[in-house]
């Protein structure tokens, strides 16, 4: 049960710094205690926790335009970060976890200032028809977060030159572009800023857990631990991760993402292989790379490694129907 709120802001807008800081208040949430992290990254694209930095966006003529591109620990897709956009976290140990609870937080206080806004699909807040925000999860072992952008007044320009937009993904939504499928917060209310939406977040969840929040500032001890982690997130291996050679190619799109295998074959076995997903389910995918190391390249061999895995059965069954059509 939640008896304490703390209200963390960001001190900065690098990206990798922020990262770092979210999966420290994550990893340090006190039992019973709620973090919100408010936060925003300053001309940045955030790839999800298996997709492929090369795919999702203009890598090269990002970061000669000065952008700055990150990978964050959760599942989804690629995002683009500017000043018009707050990002949410929230913090908090495995029993007090609970999505709709949260994004109830966020509902709120959208509503609060005067725009109809309303939940749809599984992780999506949307007004008309429009997502204006997109949520991603992640967890690791008792400690857990679901974090998510608002978009109150991003330059849709920008984040169309530098993404890569799936047209595969687009039409499964029934939208034909990006620009008919999100909208900006500032449409429906112009005087809405920061730190009026910070308020309001503050002020919801005080209603919807039904307790005091505090506005908490980080100590220098925390900020020491903090920048050790940013150094994962800065690297460049984690943020591009690797090219393998490969024998084989694999791709489908599914309900709950697209999926792509690169395997590279030796002696009949699978000697390497990478997998690239905008699934949330990001343990998943993770899972999956591990059990097909090292497997027979035979059907029958790489279905039953599959079968095992347990985090999600839907999944489970859908790449097998593309094992068993495609490989």
């Amino acid at each position: 049960m939640i008896n304490s709120i703390k209200i963390v802001r960001g001190d900065g807008f690098n990206p990798y710094y922020n990262l770092a800081k979210e999966e420290y208040l994550t990893t340090t949430v006190n039992k019973g205690e709620l973090i919100i992290y408010l936060w925003q990254n300053k001309h940045t694209i955030v790839i999800g926790r298996n997709q492929n930095a090369w795919q999702e966006c203009h890598v090269e003529k990002f970061i000669q335009d000065g952008g700055k591109i990150a990978r964050r620990l959760s599942g989804g897709g690629a995002v683009y970060h500017d000043l018009g956009n707050l990002n949410f976290t929230f913090c908090v140990r495995k029993e007090d976890y609970d999505i709709d609870r949260q994004l109830s937080v966020i509902l709120m206080a959208v509503q609060a200032l005067g725009i109809k806004a309303k939940k749809t699909g599984r992780n999506d807040i949307t007004i008309e028809q429009k997502k204006f925000s997109g949520n991603a999860f992640y967890k690791q072992g008792d400690f857990c977060y679901h974090h998510g952008t608002l978009l109150l007044s991003v330059d849709s320009e920008q984040m169309l030159k530098f993404l890569n937009v799936d047209k595969a993904k687009l039409q499964s939504k029934g939208v034909d572009s990006i620009k008919s499928r999100v909208t900006n917060l500032k449409e429906y209310n112009a005087d809405i800023t920061v730190e009026s939406m910070c308020k309001q977040i503050k002020i919801s969840a005080e209603k919807i857990y039904n307790c005091s929040a505090v506005d908490y500032v980080i100590n220098s001890v925390d900020k020491l631990k903090i920048n050790e982690l940013m150094q994962k997130f800065s690297d460049w291996d984690w943020i591009f991760g690797r090219k393998i050679q490969f024998t084989n190619h694999l791709q489908r799109r599914f309900s709950w993402g697209n999926v792509e295998f690169y395997i590279y074959v030796d002696k009949g076995r699978v000697k390497d292989i990478e997998i690239y997903s905008d699934a949330m389910e990001q343990n998943f995918i993770l899972s999956l790379k591990e059990a097909l190391k090292d497997c027979l390249y035979i059907k029958r061999n790489i279905i039953e490694r599959i079968e095992i895995l347990t985090e999600d059965k839907i999944m489970s069954k859908d790449l097998i129907t593309l094992i068993q059509d495609d490989l």
